[in-house]
């Protein structure tokens, strides 16, 4: 190698080496976080996090439950005003509301000046009051929807909801975008709830909705798998239909400009011939017609099928 080769390779590695050591010394360090609760669900947001190299603090009531996650590295604590010193940011996973204000209360004093972030399914109005609770005892607070199972956690792909101070997600956006998708949906505290109980009913009426199709397909020798692979298909021209009754909603207004409620009815009757033809039960496009007819009897035939929200707001 000639010298002006030897000076060029041994500038780049340096210039490489110092690259490195620049990054990870501006690298942020991942920040301790407390796990209070370690069922299926805490256990893996505890996973999660260990995963991506923050200390973690864990406490269960059933202490056996900590095991593998102190083999991995979590820190068992004694009992929940021990966790709860562990970090500034302490996330808790119940069974319920009750649940997470009887093991917290006790413990109101360590919390205060940290960061709650409850992940608990609960109502709107449980979060708020628990935001309340909070706000008295100088506890930052926000409250959590996880929009997936336990497998799901620690993937970019599913979404956590959060409501509550926004500022309060903005600071400690890193460690949460460990365990999903941050979306923050304001400073009501009740908002994670409302949309988890919401999008819960939507996901329930479409596998209800996927599971009649199904069987209807499933009649004539269609495999599951292939009418599903189909049916995902549609699910994002549904999803667009979706985006523009949303404006019409909002507008308050229902023009028939796609498809009419009155031509939905017949549509909706084949699928009711074709199922009592194979033996399907029709209760479910039952109540889909008996919602429509309604609104053609309120004189709404020419409207769009968002009109029927206005049955659903009576």
């Amino acid at each position: 190698m000639s010298k002006q080769n030897t000076t060029l390779a041994t500038a780049t590695a340096t210039a490489t080496a110092t690259a490195t050591a620049t990054a990870t010394a501006t690298a942020p360090i991942p920040a301790p976080v407390t796990v209070i609760g370690l069922g299926q669900m805490g256990a893996a947001l505890a996973a999660a996090l260990l995963a991506a190299g923050h200390p973690t603090t864990v406490w269960n009531r059933t202490a056996q439950k900590a095991d593998p996650l102190v083999a991995r590295g979590a820190v068992r604590a004694a009992d929940v005003a021990e966790a709860v010193a562990g970090a500034e940011l302490v996330l808790v996973c119940v069974l319920d509301y009750p649940a997470v204000r009887e093991l917290l209360a006790p413990a109101a004093g360590a919390l205060r000046g940290k960061v709650l972030v409850n992940l608990t399914s609960g109502s709107p109005e449980q979060a708020r009051a628990e935001a309340e609770w909070a706000a008295e005892h100088g506890i930052g607070y926000l409250d959590g929807g996880i929009m997936t199972t336990p497998p799901g956690i620690g993937d970019s792909a599913n979404m956590i909801l959060y409501s509550g101070a926004p500022e309060l997600l903005a600071a400690h956006r890193p460690a949460l975008a460990v365990l999903g998708d941050p979306v923050d949906l304001g400073a009501d505290a009740g908002l994670a709830s409302l949309y988890d109980a919401g999008l819960l009913g939507l996901m329930w009426s479409v596998f209800g909705g996927w599971l009649h199709a199904t069987a209807l397909a499933g009649a004539d020798g269609v495999s599951a798998a292939r009418f599903t692979e189909v049916s995902n298909r549609w699910l994002k021209t549904v999803s667009w239909f979706m985006s523009g009754y949303a404006e019409q909603i909002d507008a308050g207004e229902y023009p028939g400009d796609d498809a009419t409620i009155d031509v939905q009815v017949a549509a909706i009757g084949h699928l009711l011939h074709a199922g009592e033809a194979r033996g399907v039960d029709g209760r479910l496009p039952r109540l889909h017609l008996d919602l429509m007819r309604s609104a053609v009897e309120a004189g709404h035939g020419g409207d769009s099928y968002a009109r029927l929200i206005e049955a659903f707001r009576k």
